[in-house]
């Protein structure tokens, strides 16, 4: 973890800080032998409570993913009985989709999700029904000239059917430009990313409404949500109340990509995007998924723990155990709880 500048105070403070094993710094006064301790206390008050607030923040079922290079876009049935997350390779060239199934309520070994496996497939969303599972995909689409990602599907009468094949989304979504991260509303309205119409914009958030003639042409979401910056990899509620998505580049990030939330109005309208306290890091945060049942946020961090510098040398075993925590700078699924 980088600390910012303003973390260390001067030896004439007097205050030390002491890391502990979970991570959390803990402040203890010693002396006070300047005037000036009143500041530096209120200081040390203020990364204690900052830090605490980050400690709501685990790394979900690290034993289980510790063995793959990146792990993001976790998606699970509302019974927790199937869960999807993509594995990527170490500089992110190929990735596939996999599944683990629960027995006993222990998740067991993952296995290649049978329409992956071939082709760079990413971002799975199950439909609320349980029935539809989207992707996002680089493979072969009839009519479409050009080697992009686009939206995919699969869809099964039952969750004990197995999937389809795989088919494009019967949208008017598809461009030359790639399309991304699927999320579907319980009306069946799809929200995904793509780069802006706007060239002064960057990546934006796009919205193709479900009717009774089939999906209508994407508009992207307002002001309130899609900015001068990038948006991307939106999670909408199934009613549409409130949607999770990652920006970059706002003034309040936080250096990497943070999440963000947007809620309904009483008009219907969508409100300003509200930066996400406490959860987000100086590194990427990014592919929200949502249990609200359980009120628990899931979503992919690509934060690190591992300081730049040690207090005395390490031994390699020391600095084996520090490369191989949860929070080592490649992508890890963590959650927390969230009311939104």
């Amino acid at each position: 973890m980088d600390y910012p500048k303003w973390f260390w105070l001067s030896d004439r403070d007097n205050f030390r800080y002491n890391l502990a094993f979970s991570g959390v710094f803990r402040c203890r006064y010693q002396s006070i032998m300047s005037r000036n301790y009143l500041p530096s206390f209120l200081l040390c008050l203020l990364i204690t409570l900052q830090l605490s607030e980050q400690e709501k923040v685990k790394p979900f079922l690290p034993d289980f993913f510790a063995a793959y290079p990146q792990v993001r876009d976790l998606a699970m049935d509302a019974d927790h009985r199937e869960m999807y997350f993509t594995i990527e390779s170490p500089l992110k060239e190929f990735s596939v989709i996999v599944v683990s199934r629960a027995l006993n309520g222990v998740w067991q070994a993952p296995q290649v999700a049978p329409f992956s496996g071939q082709y760079h497939d990413l971002e799975p969303f199950l439909a609320p029904d349980g029935l539809h599972l989207y992707f996002a995909s680089d493979r072969p689409m009839t009519g479409h000239e050009t080697n992009d990602m686009n939206i995919w599907f699969v869809s099964r009468s039952s969750w004990n059917d197995r999937w389809g094949d795989p088919r494009p989304v019967n949208a008017p979504i598809h461009t030359d430009k790639d399309e991304f991260y699927p999320s579907v509303a319980a009306n069946g309205n799809l929200y995904f990313t793509r780069l802006a119409d706007d060239p002064q914009q960057k990546e934006d958030i796009f919205i193709s409404q479900a009717g009774h003639g089939g999906y209508q042409d994407p508009e992207p979401l307002p002001a309130a949500i899609n900015g001068k910056t990038y948006e991307f990899n939106a999670s909408i509620a199934a009613d549409e109340s409130f949607i999770l998505f990652t920006s970059y580049g706002r003034e309040d990030d936080l250096g990497g990509s943070d999440l963000y939330i947007s809620r309904k109005g009483d008009q219907g309208q969508w409100l300003p995007a509200e930066h996400l306290a406490g959860i987000n890091s100086n590194r990427i945060d990014y592919c929200p998924f949502v249990d609200l049942e359980r009120h628990i946020l899931y979503f992919t961090s690509e934060r690190s723990d591992i300081p730049r510098r040690y207090d005395q040398p390490q031994s390699l075993q020391e600095l084996l155990n520090q490369f191989h925590q949860p929070a080592h700078g490649a992508g890890r699924i963590y959650f927390t709880e969230f009311r939104p």
